[in-house]
């Protein structure tokens, strides 16, 4: 069990440096992040001296069991009537909120409540603050991703024994979900993308019941999870015979990834690391088919900070775990994705999907 307290202590600081006095988390995944409670329904409200994770009947005893570090609140109905109490009781004047989980009905509902309470605090936005801790991974968390990603390096190795030809799209996705899962995998964090001949120039294509032909691209992008932690790897194959344009199209993109492997060094920014591999497309002369970023940050989420790509100023640190993910699509003939999960250690990339390529 992870011990929450670090994070804890972690976010308080934090809290002290922006000045805020009481934080109330909503956030799935920064939930279970500060508490360990992963029941589907759960609210934390930290201040320097308070753990509290309010819940309903459904969860109460899971959370004793799971949140050690907390007082558990049992809840009944909507947040507006029952979080003007519990400020009240812990005399607060302001009371922030994550911006990017609540939606606009519940502020507006929860801040008119809050108006006719006794203490009256104000409700004021505050972003970002948990995913900045979670950027960057513990020791345990790195192992479990570790762990995530060897499950999809076994799943790839095991889809190449198979003869695809003729077998359908959501055949070979299952057929990847079916040795994840019996291999130990939690549900899969992403729906599997199997997308072949022109189907593959859609970068999250969903799988179809087309059959799966020679000499056209193959693009599989799948994940695995353990104890909440992802994995992310794309691979783009061919049955024989490939032409002209798939190779010169899997040579720029497999040049491009190789190229931000070896380049990234801490301190880039998610830009500065996105251009070295863009480089690489532009020249060959595919700039215009490389429309998303370079990588993304992967966890309890399988999409979170850091974001490497056009615009992304955070620098990348020791501990960060994220995607390396260049692409290239053709409209009407097909796309090449190559995507490994790495983690930056000691100042460089240590790349953790090791299946090949």
């Amino acid at each position: 069990m992870t011990d929450t307290n670090e994070r804890l202590e972690k976010l308080r600081r934090l809290l002290t440096e922006k000045d805020i006095a009481a934080l109330f988390v909503s956030q799935p995944d920064n939930r279970r992040y500060l508490s360990g409670f992963d029941g589907s329904t759960g609210l934390l409200l930290i201040t320097q001296k308070d753990n509290i994770l309010a819940t309903d009947s459904r969860y109460t005893e899971q959370a004793g069991r799971q949140a050690l570090d907390y007082e558990i609140l049992e809840i009944k109905g909507d947040l507006g009537g029952w979080m003007p109490a519990l400020a009240n009781r812990l005399g607060l004047k302001e009371l922030h909120f994550e911006t990017e989980h609540l939606t606009f009905a519940a502020v507006q509902n929860l801040g008119q409540s809050l108006a006719k309470s006794a203490s009256g605090p104000r409700l004021t936005p505050a972003g970002g603050l948990v995913e900045s801790l979670r950027a960057v991974k513990e020791p345990v968390e790195i192992e479990l991703i570790t762990r995530a990603a060897q499950m999809c390096d076994a799943a790839f190795e095991h889809i190449l024994g198979l003869t695809m030809a003729g077998m359908t799209e959501e055949e070979v996705a299952w057929e990847l979900e079916r040795f994840l899962r019996e291999r130990g995998s939690q549900p899969l964090p992403f729906e599997v993308i199997v997308a072949s001949g022109p189907n593959s120039a859609l970068p999250h294509a969903r799988p179809t019941n087309r059959p799966i032909g020679p000499g056209e691209p193959v693009l599989i992008d799948f994940g695995a999870r353990v104890d909440g932690y992802s994995s992310d790897m794309s691979r783009t194959i061919c049955l024989d015979p490939a032409d002209e344009t798939y190779k010169k199209v899997y040579g720029t993109v497999l040049a491009a990834q190789l190229a931000a492997i070896n380049e990234i060094e801490a301190g880039m920014s998610g830009r500065q690391a996105d251009a070295v591999a863009r480089e690489t497309i532009m020249k060959a002369g595919y700039g215009e088919n490389f429309g998303h970023g370079l990588g993304h940050g992967l966890g309890l989420g399988i999409h979170e900070a850091p974001r490497l790509g056009p615009g992304a100023e955070t620098p990348l640190t020791d501990g960060m775990v994220f995607t390396i993910e260049p692409g290239i699509y053709l409209p009407g003939w097909g796309g090449v994705r190559i995507e490994d999960t790495v983690v930056m250690e000691c100042g460089r990339i240590k790349v953790l999907s090791q299946a090949g390529k």
